[in-house]
């Protein structure tokens, strides 16, 4: 990589630190000159606004989320227990941008403000809602999961239980919420989604 590219990379690391935790109006350009130890003019050499390079932020500190959520999902043989897995690795996974879930973040920041990043984190949203689909999906087909059970909608019980639960933590400090969420979905897998030895006879 250049050395400009190698600049440019550094600058949207630093920016997604700052944005994610302080939101795309509360991380100034100033912030960012001293995280990243530019000048204004060297920032604005390698993103034309600073919606771009917030655009750009959010797309590294998603990924990084990506990747810490979907750690070792490929390595369990069973849907129900990848859901499990991905439950697991979203509450206690090691976060390399600090701050909390990228996509509550910036949905939240975004609303309708910011349509840029309102669209980005739309799409990372879909993304996310995909992966798990495709589980749940090949998990049916594996006769794993009940054949009743609706894809699009155990995804979003598990993404807004978990999104949810989430906020409520970063509002109190206390990570019971999310811990019982974790219990309650664990549960509900077990005792609704999966199919029994039982019923696979």
């Amino acid at each position: 990589m250049s050395k400009g590219g190698k600049t440019r990379r550094r600058i949207v690391a630093e920016a997604a630190r700052l944005f994610n935790r302080r939101g795309f109006d509360g991380g100034s350009m100033a912030d960012l000159m001293g995280a990243t130890g530019l000048e204004k003019g060297g920032i604005y050499r390698h993103f034309s606004t600073k919606e771009e390079l917030a655009a750009e932020a959010f797309d590294y500190a998603w990924q990084a989320a990506t990747d810490v959520n979907m750690q070792d999902l490929d390595s369990i043989p069973n849907s129900v227990d990848k859901l499990k897995r991905f439950m697991l690795n979203f509450i206690e996974g090691r976060r390399s941008v600090p701050g909390g879930c990228p996509l509550l973040n910036t949905a939240i920041d975004a609303d309708d403000g910011n349509p840029v990043l309102r669209k980005r984190a739309r799409k990372a949203l879909h993304q996310w809602q995909d992966l798990l689909s495709e589980i749940v999906t090949a998990g049916i087909k594996r006769k794993e999961i009940r054949n009743g059970v609706n894809p699009k909608k155990l995804v979003r019980l598990i993404v807004g239980s978990l999104e949810g639960a989430l906020m409520i933590r970063q509002l109190e400090r206390d990570r019971e919420a999310l811990l019982e969420t974790q219990s309650h979905l664990e549960n509900y897998l077990d005792s609704e989604v999966r199919l029994s030895a039982r019923e696979k006879n």
